[in-house]
Order: structure tokens, then C-alpha cells, then sequence
């Protein structure tokens, strides 16, 4: 009877020994084993000390399975942020790197190529038809960027189909400075948009987070992001998103079903890349959205924010502009609690400390309130419960004029495991349908010197900065404010 194997090998052998030849082969096959084994010894010697140098004192990550080795390169983190115009803290507030430098610096080490992914180009005012000097560095981003192909950098842009800024004339200006420009029909594609945010600069530098190439997103929203330098292995993974979007950036183009093995990664939430960051010895990984987005080896964005919520042992602290637990784009509205249950779960079965800062401003859909008081009302001060949430108000003052502005557009979650920065809202359209990333960060910092450094600390002071600042408002302290349309208007009180 021929063996049911023989078609997945080339070198077949019949299955068909006498006994005469089992006991020479054992033998040498022993022996074999035996020599095997003494001469890897040494080369595993070599390998730990490869390891525990590249470690440093943090022991806590190990080699194990197959995991990978520690990167080599020394990669350094800059959180950033971008605080509107107007907006006074408390005078021993702390803030990260101010965005406009942060894109300032990227564009000035650029030597070979930038690449950047955004929904959409508005950086002057002209695009929104507003006059306001707040666009001025809006301006001089855009003409850094014209600026680029003088040096005999290359740039591409992908951008979204369908985008909100439709009179915006930057890419235009920019594809006649020399700028390679495509535009992804993600509504073709997925029904949804390309909403993620990402620059790969020299294949070594790249920058995620919540800001869109829009002059507001530098002086009149509130947003929040980092760059990582010198780290290749991460950069030319964040590449790979880049190109799955480039690729697709043609007419009557098609998701790839399986995705080309160039696409794939092997840098995941099972297998995070290993690095020396800012001193300190991280594991990091890219997730990515919609699934359809995520080829062999990719983390969904979903998953990763589950992920994190279920390892959560002490406090899950999240600020994103918008909490759905819902469809928000698609009709019939699906309900979609995916996020809200694993939140649910981790307060009531984990004990978990469960902090939400939600935006709200004068665009904000107000049918979003009803479900952060469900999840409020949940909260319990004996402390066996612990679910809060308050919104985040950026005051409008003399800005009104400025549409789409005054508003908290950070997307990140920080817990006593991990730190999450993402591009998305929470809502199903954003993990379902459209395209954004997500950076999660592990660091072990036995030295209480380097403590500080860890983006979680980071991201846990922007939080509690936030939390306990005067922009922040408690739901059952709403009552009348014209900047947020969760608030009670004049004389709806009694309703």
C-alpha cells in the first residue's frame, strides 16, 4: 500500500525496513544525536551572551521557541503632541514634542525617500476657503515638502478616495514640484476610507499617529503621535503597509486574496520585534486595519486593543475622540459591543481600574453620549467596579470661524502592561472597513532612571495631565456648555 505522503515529497522512500538494517542505522543515527549535541553547546553559549548583552539588566525577555533576537540598533522614541492654540494648562503641565517640530526634523533628516499615508492635504487655509494666520505652519510644512525633490529626495503620497478635502489644491502643487501622488479608492475597495497616518522616512525614521496633513491638526486640534528614529527593521515593516496601499492606488484595482508574500510580516503580537529603545528593552509590532489590509504575520488593530485589555491586570486608561459601540457609517447600524464587553469583562472579572476621556466638541455626534452614561453607570465608588468616563472640551474662543477644529483627536490606551497608539476612532467602521494602524509598545525598565522614559509612563502623564485638567468635565457635570454638543442647551434642563 503506497504511503498517502508520497506526493508532499520528493525524496520517497518506501516505507519498508528489515530488521537487519534497523540496528546499524539506531546506532549511527545515536551517535549522530550524541555529536550534535556537544557541538551546540558553544554556539549556545554565543548565543544567550548575544542576547543578555542586548538586554542589558532586563531580564524579563526571553528567547524562547522561536522568537526572535534582539535588534542591535539603538532606537529612539519622541512622543509627540500638538496642543491648540489658546488652550492654558496648568504652569506645571508637561507636554511631548510639539508636531510641527516633530515633522520638521523628519523632513530635514530626509535624504533618499519619504513616504507618507493620510487621508487627506489641507495645510493652508485656502483649502478650507478660512483666512487665519494659525495656518502658517501648515504652510511651511507644505513647502518643506515641495521642497524635497530639489534635494533629489523622492516623496510618494497615498492618499484616500473618497477625502473631505475635495478644493484642496496641495497635492497638486506638490505633483508639479515633483511629489508622486496616488489616491486609493478605498471606497471601491472596502466601502470605507484610508484613514491611517503614517510617514516611513529613509526607511529608517517614521512617525504614527492621530494628526491628517492639515494645518488645523498644528495649531487647532489636539493631537497626539510619535516618531521613532534609526529603526530600520520597524520602519521597513511600517513600509510594507505603505506599499499594500501604493499597490492599489490604480484604477478598478482589487484586494489580493492571499496577499503576496512580500506583504507579509513576521513581526506580530506572538512574535514582537525586539529592540533597544530609548535605552530600555521594548517589544514593539505594527497592527493594521480593515482585515482585508492585513496579509500573512499581521496583528488586526482590533485584536491588538482586545489583546491589551484582556492582559490588563491594574488600570486601562483610553483617550479617543470617538466611542462607538456601534456601525457608525453603515446602514442598516449593526451593534458591535466587541470592544465595549472586553472592557466589561476586565472591570468586572479583573478588577481593573477603567478610565475613558472622550472628546467633544461642536461637531461631535451627539447620539455618542447615551452609551459612555451606560458604561458610567456601571461605576461603583466602594470600588469593586471601577468604569469612568469624562469628556475632554477644547474651548472654541475667538476660533469659530475655523470648521472642524477645537477638538481632542488622540487615539491612544496606556496599561500597566502595555502602551497602544493608534489612527482610529473606536467604532466598527474603523476596524471593519477602513485602513489605519496601531503601535504597541512593551518596556521593561528595571532602573528606576529609566523608568521615566517608557512611552507608557509617557502616555499615562499625558492621560492624567488630561484627566485633571480644566478642559475636563465629569458626564453628571455637563449642564450648559457651548462647546460640546453632549452638553444641556438653555432651557432643556427640565426635559
Amino acid at each position: 500500500m503506497s504511503s498517502p505522503y508520497k506526493a508532499l515529497h520528493d525524496n520517497y522512500i518506501a516505507n519498508r525496513w528489515s530488521v537487519g538494517k534497523l540496528a546499524p542505522l539506531a546506532l549511527t543515527v545515536g551517535c549522530l544525536i550524541a555529536l550534535g549535541f556537544l557541538l551546540s553547546i558553544p554556539l549556545l553559549e554565543r548565543s544567550t551572551t548575544k542576547v543578555n548583552q542586548g538586554l542589558g539588566d532586563h531580564e524579563d525577555i526571553k528567547m524562547e521557541g522561536n522568537a526572535r533576537p534582539v535588534s542591535e540598533e539603538q532606537c529612539r522614541l519622541v512622543l509627540t503632541e500638538s496642543i491648540p492654540i489658546h488652550m492654558k494648562y496648568d504652569a506645571n503641565a508637561t507636554f511631548g514634542t510639539p508636531l510641527y517640530e516633530a515633522w520638521k526634523d523628519l523632513l530635514a533628516v530626509a535624504t533618499e525617500e519619504v513616504d507618507v499615508s493620510s487621508y487627506y492635504w489641507t495645510f493652508t487655509g485656502d483649502d478650507i476657503k478660512v483666512k487665519s494666520s494659525t495656518d502658517l505652519p501648515g504652510r511651511d510644512i507644505l513647502k518643506l515638502f515641495g521642497d524635497l525633490p530639489l534635494r533629489n529626495v523622492s516623496v510618494r503620497v497615498a492618499t484616500s478616495i473618497p477625502s473631505v478635502a475635495s478644493n484642496s489644491t496641495d497635492l497638486k502643487v506638490l505633483q508639479k514640484k515633483g511629489v508622486d501622488v496616488k489616491k486609493v479608492n478605498f471606497g471601491h475597495l472596502t466601502n470605507g476610507i484610508l484613514h491611517t497616518k503614517i510617514w516611513i522616512i529613509d526607511m529608517k525614521h517614521i512617525y504614527i499617529g492621530s494628526a491628517n496633513m492639515d494645518w488645523r491638526s498644528l495649531t487647532q486640534v489636539k493631537e497626539l503621535g510619535v516618531v521613532i528614529y534609526n529603526c530600520s527593521q520597524l520602519a521597513e515593516d511600517v513600509h510594507k503597509i505603505f506599499q499594500s496601499y501604493w499597490a492599489l492606488g490604480h484604477h478598478n484595482a482589487t484586494i489580493p486574496d492571499p496577499w503576496p508574500s512580500d506583504f507579509d510580516t513576521t513581526i506580530n503580537r506572538e512574535h514582537p520585534l525586539l529592540v533597544n529603545l530609548n535605552g530600555i528593552a521594548s517589544r514593539i509590532y505594527i497592527s493594521g486595519s480593515p482585515p482585508s489590509f492585513c496579509p500573512a504575520g499581521r496583528t488586526k488593530d482590533l485584536d491588538a486593543i482586545l489583546y491589551a485589555i484582556e492582559e490588563a491586570e491594574q488600570f486601562i486608561d483610553v483617550a479617543v475622540m470617538e466611542y462607538f459601540p456601534t456601525s457608525r457609517y453603515k446602514r442598516p447600524r449593526m451593534y458591535w459591543p466587541a470592544i465595549e464587553d472586553a472592557l466589561k469583562r476586565s472591570a468586572f472579572e479583573h478588577h481593573v481600574s477603567i478610565r475613558l476621556l472622550i472628546s467633544c466638541g461642536q461637531n461631535t455626534d451627539p447620539a455618542m453620549l447615551p452609551f459612555l452614561r451606560s458604561l458610567n453607570a456601571l461605576h461603583q465608588s466602594a470600588g469593586s467596579i471601577s468604569i469612568e468616563v469624562k469628556v475632554f472640551i477644547v474651548p472654541v474662543g475667538n476660533q469659530s470661524s475655523i470648521p472642524y477644529s477645537r477638538v481632542n483627536h488622540n487615539k491612544f490606551m496606556v496599561t500597566d502592561k502595555v502602551a497602544y497608539i493608534g489612527t482610529s476612532n473606536w467604532s466598527a467602521d474603523y476596524f471593519n472597513t477602513t485602513a489605519g494602524v496601531g503601535l504597541v509598545v512593551q518596556q521593561d525598565a528595571n532602573h528606576p532612571s529609566l523608568v521615566e522614559q517608557t512611552l507608557q509612563k509617557q502616555l499615562r502623564g499625558v492621560f492624567e495631565r488630561d484627566w485633571h485638567s480644566q478642559f475636563t468635565v465629569a458626564l453628571s457635570d455637563l449642564g450648559h456648555h457651548p462647546d460640546c454638543t453632549f452638553a444641556e442647551r438653555r432651557g432643556d434642563a427640565a426635559l
